[in-house]
């Protein structure tokens, strides 16, 4: 947090990527999208990883006589939106209406990919503009082929630096690809041919050899002129690190700040790794004679990822520096901090340098400590870990099935994401996490469990930091939940809840039943009912997001029941809207919008099968759901009688009811909660 902490102000993302597709074309674009998704946006299987976190969202719809209710909105300083076109978007007039209405302006850069030729054909919006052709990119690499077009894209119309080069976002703003190269040998110099061949073919640009130096001109100026506008991809052959230019091109890159990969191809092996030649991305390639088309590829969309990767990530640090969240004193780096960079940072007095999430393990950044300098990121600093002592913090997160992405645009995975990064970031503060559901491997519990044990590791400690609460009869289902208990024991504590009566009279808490009847998916729904009311009791805080609206056992959505528990017990409650889910319908009724249907017991009883059961039974014994008084409570909430208690004024609490983006909606939850604690 920056000496500016208790100061919110509005924060303006950079950018934002949408993408809209008719159904038709599903099976189409899916490829297409994995791609992007795996490179774009962190990976959760990856979670400590350096990779992007571009937010992205999702236009669609379930069949091709709807369409998405809405289009996609000027959320960030930039949006991009690739609409993918076809004989289906031209030839369903309700699709062709809506894209051809999209939004296109300063702010909104509209990018047709087309599917097919009939999607060359489109007027209104898109009409003149120039498209990705997808349809002739061999199915071979389309993977590749669509990391390497649209992230090109991505950052030529979201990651230029001004309006005035925006104006003119054609081959001025396409990246450039400096090939450092030793020209000794062969690998190097073979290598380079043929990716410089492959951009040639392309709409990047590209700077080889000394050789497109004009005689006059000076060489070491030249070639800083051109690494300074360049990606510099360095080809790491077994002469490379040896020649002094090849150090030289990589040490300049470094001292402009540009993006820098590394591709190793060392046939046998080189006596020194040059030590400015880290703290990049590296690919490998397996030597030959010749290299192959894949591997261009390969080479190719690793170092526009990276070009994409460093814009953002700087363009992110400015953002957050303007909203207040840095200090003002501090410097920005796209990349951990550096030795050299730091020792060039203190000869201008300059002793704060704030890096991208994730945070760097303390191991690694022991040194700045000797050198006076204080290298923090966005959301983390090493004083605050202890600033949630005592905190007993409960999560209501549950992920939700997205149909169609017509109504609400949000990748499901973004849920994992936010849930991965406010459990770490919770967890590193000291807090207790308190969690009511099964903790089996998969999904973003077992990430819970493995960074708290990485936690206790640097500390040298055995300290709980998760407490899972089990409902009856999860905590008997059998060895696998067993087993996974015991192998958590040192960070994890389970309390299991027994069957609350009457009906424990009628059972036996030996013996699992299945959810398979009516009689037992109400006994199942008293259970979680009992289960949840005492985890939230146990807890201090809570935070509500997502949720399923249907598909769930119990007698209302999981979160839901919570949310209104924490609301009756008067716990402080962090509701996180943007992120869909029931909690967002819940959000939605407190700012004074219409009803959700998911919140009427007629369209529950339509989307869950057996639910009319569970509730006539729940209604003999006197305890059914009453959706239209939930309703009238959440309806009598307002905004700032919520936000007091979570530390956040009304405005800031609104945004944490709105926003989609991550990195904002972990540092509202964490500045009121640093505001709760102080105010203690």
């Amino acid at each position: 947090m920056s000496d500016a902490e208790n100061q919110s102000k509005e924060y303006l993302p950079p950018l934002t990527v949408s993408f809209v597709w008719c159904p038709s074309d599903q099976e189409r674009v899916n490829p297409i999208l994995n791609a992007l998704r795996s490179v774009l946006t962190r990976d959760v299987h990856r979670p400590f990883s350096r990779g992007l976190n571009i937010p992205f969202f999702l236009f669609s719809s379930l069949g091709v006589y709807e369409t998405p209710i809405d289009k996609p909105r000027h959320s960030a300083d930039r949006n991009l939106i690739f609409v993918f076109t076809s004989v289906n978007t031209l030839g369903h007039k309700i699709w062709k209406d809506y894209v051809e209405s999209l939004p296109n302006d300063k702010r909104n850069a509209l990018i047709p990919v087309a599917l097919d030729k009939y999607g060359l054909g489109h007027a209104g919006s898109l009409h003149g503009i120039n498209c990705i052709r997808s349809y002739e990119w061999p199915e071979e690499y389309l993977d590749l082929y669509s990391i390497i077009y649209l992230s090109h894209e991505i950052n030529r119309f979201g990651l230029v630096k001004t309006d005035e080069e925006y104006e003119r976002a054609g081959s001025h703003s396409s990246i450039t690809i400096f090939l450092s190269h030793a020209k000794a040998g062969d690998t190097g110099r073979v290598y380079s041919e043929k990716i410089k061949k492959f951009i040639d073919n392309t709409n990047m640009n590209r700077f080889f050899d000394a050789n497109e130096i004009a005689p006059g001109y000076m060489f070491e100026e030249e070639i800083k002129d051109n690494v300074n506008r360049s990606t510099l991809v360095a080809i790491e052959s077994d002469l490379y690190s040896s020649r002094y230019w090849c150090q030289r091109e990589i040490l300049i890159a470094k001292e402009l700040d540009r993006p820098v990969i590394v591709v190793n191809c060392l046939e046998d092996f080189e006596d020194r790794i040059f030590p400015a030649a880290s703290n990049v991305p590296c690919v490998h390639i397996t030597p030959s004679p010749e290299i192959s088309d894949k591997d261009v590829l390969r080479i190719l969309s690793s170092a526009i990822i990276e070009s994409v990767r460093f814009g953002y990530s700087s363009k992110s640090l400015e953002a957050y520096k303007d909203a207040g969240w840095l200090d003002a004193d501090c410097a920005l780096s796209a990349r951990p901090p550096e030795l050299r960079q730091v020792l060039k940072l203190q000869k201008r007095g300059v002793s704060k340098i704030c890096y991208p999430e994730p945070p760097i393990y303390s191991e690694e950044g022991d040194w700045h400590q000797y050198l006076g300098v204080t290298a923090y990121t966005p959301l983390w600093t090493e004083d605050e870990e202890d600033c949630l002592a005592g905190q007993a913090i409960g999560l209501s997160i549950s992920e939700f099935k997205n149909e169609g992405y017509a109504y609400e645009h949000i990748p499901e995975e973004a849920l994992v994401r936010l849930s991965q990064d406010l459990a770490r970031h919770l967890m590193a503060r000291s807090a207790i996490l308190h969690y009511g559901g099964d903790l089996r491997p998969g999904g973003f519990t077992e990430f819970i469990l493995d960074e708290a044990r990485i936690l206790n590791s640097r500390v040298g400690s055995s300290r709980v930091r998760l407490v899972n609460h089990l409902a009856w009869p999860l905590h008997i289902e059998g060895p696998k939940v067993v087993s996974w208990r015991a192998s958590y024991h040192d960070v994890m504590q389970t309390v299991e809840h027994d069957i609350p009566p009457p009906i424990n009279e009628t059972l036996d808490d030996k013996v699992f039943i299945p959810p398979t009847s009516a009689r037992n998916l109400y006994v199942w729904a008293r259970c979680l009912t009992k289960m949840r009311r005492e985890s939230i009791g146990s807890s201090t805080v809570r935070v509500c997001v997502g949720g399923r609206r249907s598909g769930y056992k119990g007698q209302m959505p999981g979160v839901l029941e919570e949310i209104m528990f924490s609301i009756e017990m008067k716990k402080p409650i962090f509701l996180l809207g943007g992120f869909g889910g029931i909690a967002s319908d819940v959000c939605s009724v407190i700012r004074g919008e219409s009803i959700p249907d998911s919140l009427t017991e007629n369209w529950q009883i339509a989307h869950n099968d057996g639910y009319i059961d569970v509730q006539a039974i729940s209604k003999n014994d006197g305890v059914d759901t009453n959706f239209s008084a939930i309703v009238g409570q959440l309806e009598r909430l307002s905004v700032s009688e919520l936000a007091g208690p979570c530390g956040l004024d009304e405005s800031e609490y609104l945004r944490l009811m709105m926003s989609p983006f991550i990195d904002e909606c972990v540092r509202l939850i964490i500045l009121g909660l640093r505001r709760i604690q102080d105010a203690s």
